[in-house]
């Protein structure tokens, strides 16, 4: 008698492997670096499409305007959409979307296609920078509770910074200036978008998906009092990020006589950079003298860069902007990590929204005024008219912040 086959079952299909918390956390710190070092790497060509397409002064602080026009619609709209539908495919479609602006930049051959590829770029950049710091946020490690605001705080500006030097480098040494940058920002992304399809989710689905794309800005009332108290120093840090964004370049080269394209990455990257290395030395010390520290040192930076401007002094303009970068990166570490602290998980998402509307209006709408009034007064006095409106307010947020502290109970 023959034995009778034995059936063989099918070996269960694998369930995917998915990267650890600890690897992930840092593949998406990485991946906000990238996508900020784009944002920041057309400010170094913004010189270069003005020689090679001859347009105005306003028109180029319009191209930087409709990338943050972009943004800001991208945070009312996307902003909170990932605390419904997950993680994982918002920070995806907002990568094939920054793959797209980055296609479109590398086509580019006048200025209504630039201006595209900005405002592709800034859907793209809105709709990944909620999702990633709320991102690191769930991934953020028990044992040190305040390492996401830290990272939060960190990864926009060195990204800034990482973009602008990086680009100007290349347009002064490399072939072709306005294309190289584009192609190795493409090929990063795809990397990107590799470590996202192998990462967890961190965020439940919930409902209320398509409800959430109606824009709005919430903040809940219980965090009414310390999230609105960031106001004044969100403004005037940011403020100071658009000018050295859409016209640093132009300051360098139309007052200081500093040509070299990698000087004009260079004034980005110095307050930028000195803002990142100053939110990772202060990661440790208590949130309110940070932003009482950093209104003080936007305004007396500001004051040196004043000068500086006023006497054509490159040295007092170095030396400001520095001062000014220490300000800025301890404003963003206080107030991100605020942002971290106050907030519970379902409400990280629009929560990081409205904070990044708020930092981006302050951003754009001043330094869109510049690019209109340089046309008209020139650049001498719209640098000294901008650095001055910028002191007051750093002022302003300093005496806001004491005053909020001694009303603080002890």
């Amino acid at each position: 008698m023959s034995e009778s086959p034995v059936a063989v079952l099918p070996a269960p299909a694998a369930l995917p492997r998915r990267l650890p918390h600890a690897v992930t956390f840092v593949a998406i710190a990485a991946i906000f670096v990238l996508f900020m070092a784009a944002s920041s790497a057309p400010s170094p060509l913004y010189v270069v499409y003005q020689q090679n397409w001859d347009f105005s002064a306003t028109t180029l602080t319009a191209v930087f305007a409709v990338y943050v026009l972009g943004l800001i619609v991208s945070l009312l709209v996307l902003g909170a959409l990932s605390d419904h539908v997950g993680r994982r495919p918002v920070l995806a479609s907002a990568i094939a979307l920054e793959a797209v602006a980055l296609v479109l930049f590398l086509v580019a051959g006048d200025v209504s296609v630039l201006f595209l590829a900005r405002l592709v770029q800034g859907v793209a950049t809105g709709a990944a920078m909620t999702t990633m710091a709320a991102t690191l946020v769930d991934l953020n490690p028990p044992h040190r509770p305040a390492r996401a605001g830290v990272v939060n705080g960190i990864a926009p500006t060195s990204g800034l910074a990482l973009g602008a030097l990086g680009c100007g480098a290349l347009i002064q040494f490399a072939p072709s200036p306005t294309h190289l940058v584009f192609a190795l920002l493409l090929g990063a992304m795809v990397l990107a978008v590799a470590i996202v399809a192998a990462m967890p989710e961190t965020s439940a689905r919930r409902p209320g998906g398509l409800r959430s794309l109606l824009p709005r800005l919430g903040v809940p009332a219980r965090l009414r009092t310390e999230f609105f108290a960031l106001v004044p120093i969100l403004i005037a840090s940011w403020s100071l990020g658009g000018l050295y964004l859409s016209l640093g370049p132009s300051v360098a080269a139309g007052l200081f006589g500093l040509t070299n394209h990698l000087i004009g990455g260079l004034v980005v990257t110095l307050l930028c950079g000195t803002g990142a290395m100053t939110t990772f030395l202060l990661r440790n010390r208590p949130v309110q003298k940070i932003l009482r520290a950093g209104a003080a040192l936007l305004a007396t930076g500001l004051a040196v860069t004043l000068a500086g401007i006023s006497g054509g002094s490159v040295a007092l303009g170095i030396v400001g902007t520095l001062v000014a970068g220490t300000g800025f990166g301890a404003s963003a570490l206080a107030g991100f990590g605020t942002v971290v602290r106050i907030s519970a998980p379902a409400e990280r998402g629009e929560l990081f929204a409205v904070a990044y509307v708020i930092s981006y209006v302050a951003f754009s709408l001043p330094a869109v005024a510049a690019g209109l009034a340089t046309t008209a007064f020139g650049l001498r006095s719209t640098a000294l008219v901008y650095a001055t409106a910028l002191m007051l307010i750093a002022a302003a947020a300093l005496v806001v912040e004491q005053v909020r502290t001694r009303r603080i109970p002890s």
